[in-house]
């Protein structure tokens, strides 16, 4: 189908598109490297009257060092992601799940921010972003705030960032030297996750010191698994102690019937996945 007709304006900064934003009102759609939007405008799913293309802002593209983490600008791309050195070294997890996104296509256009602020539960970003505690600082008119990914990720397609807000930046605190996996189950390659766990721990002397674990597609928005969590710290990095600890996966989460699976079929899923990329990230 062709999309509806639309005003399209592309900005130089984030001013700017702030400005445009406001002036366009609740018509207005931003659109960053275009892999959810532009499937939904030619469904006519969404009609807006104005179409604000970040694509010409350089202030968010890039990925540096910003002394005890990693700042990753909102319009960096996944392929972006995948070949620097900076997110392999200290977030590597954030790379292990870019890696399972979509095709080769995809991944050369969709962006971190775009994926974050259009809160997919079922997307393989959300889970990692969480998982590492990373914060996304968010522009307005009245300036920039920074916004924690326990807050960020409200519900169903729906995030912390208010009317009249951008996403431009993705701040992650340093895992050097831990060890990290992303563990994905999709009926096809390239599909969205009916269930996937993003794992990072930290091991000292064959024992588990520090773990995070964040599950994709368990409720409306991805999960923190705590109770994986508190389980596997002090534990000996073992088959058997890692199982146990998995079996936690599904504390507090809400997990979805649709056609890909039903409720419980994810539940086992979330425990045998979550024992896999544990044992993976333990080495």
């Amino acid at each position: 189908m062709i999309p509806a007709k639309f005003d399209y304006v592309k900005p130089a900064s984030v001013a700017d598109a702030v400005r445009a934003l406001r002036e366009g009102g609740d018509d207005a759609k931003i659109i960053a490297g275009g892999q959810s939007l532009l499937p939904v405008l030619r469904l006519r799913l969404a009609a807006p009257s104005l179409v604000i293309d970040l694509g010409g802002i350089a202030e968010l593209r890039g990925i540096r060092d910003d002394g005890d983490r990693i700042a990753i600008g909102a319009m960096t791309s996944y392929y972006d992601i995948l070949r620097d050195d900076l997110v392999k070294q200290h977030v590597a997890l954030l790379g292990q799940a870019t890696e399972t996104v979509a095709d080769n296509q995809v991944r050369h256009r969709g962006t971190l921010g775009g994926a974050l602020a259009h809160a997919d539960p079922a997307g393989d970003l959300g889970a990692p972003a969480l998982a590492l505690d990373a914060e996304m600082v968010i522009a307005g008119e009245s300036g920039t705030r920074t916004v924690p990914a326990a807050e960020f990720f409200v519900d169903y397609f729906t995030t912390a960032i208010g009317e009249g807000e951008i996403l431009t930046e993705i701040r992650f605190p340093k895992y050097t030297g831990w060890g990290s996996h992303y563990e994905k189950f999709n009926r096809t390659a390239q599909a969205w996750s009916m269930c996937a766990v993003a794992v990072a721990v930290r091991v000292d002397g064959g024992s588990i010191a520090e773990a995070r674990v964040g599950l994709t597609n368990m409720g409306t928005t991805p999960i923190r698994a705590t109770g994986v969590e508190q389980a596997l710290v002090g534990q000996q990095a073992t088959a058997e102690a890692i199982r146990a600890a998995a079996d936690r996966a599904t504390e507090g989460t809400a997990a979805p019937s649709d056609a890909d699976a039903a409720a419980d079929y994810r539940e086992h899923l979330a425990r045998v996945l979550t024992g896999r990329a544990v044992l993976a990230a333990a080495g």
